[in-house]
């Protein structure tokens, strides 16, 4: 079996296992409004936070 010759430091160990690999952030399309959206985030659309499709918070004011 290889050993290593050097303990890797935890910076060197840190840095290799970074996401900085990536080309730019995969995004996804929210069923109920159409809109683009991280992964795994909410997101505002005309002053709702939708997660899932589905309505979080409403700062809509009622009149």
């Amino acid at each position: 079996m290889a050993h290593p010759k050097r303990k890797t430091s935890k910076t060197r160990r840190d840095k290799r296992r970074t996401h900085y690999k990536a080309q730019s952030p995969t995004l996804a399309k929210d069923k109920t409004t159409g809109e683009y959206h991280l992964y795994h985030r909410a997101h505002w659309h005309e002053g709702k936070l939708y997660y899932k499709g589905k309505v979080v918070i409403d700062n809509m004011v009622e009149e």
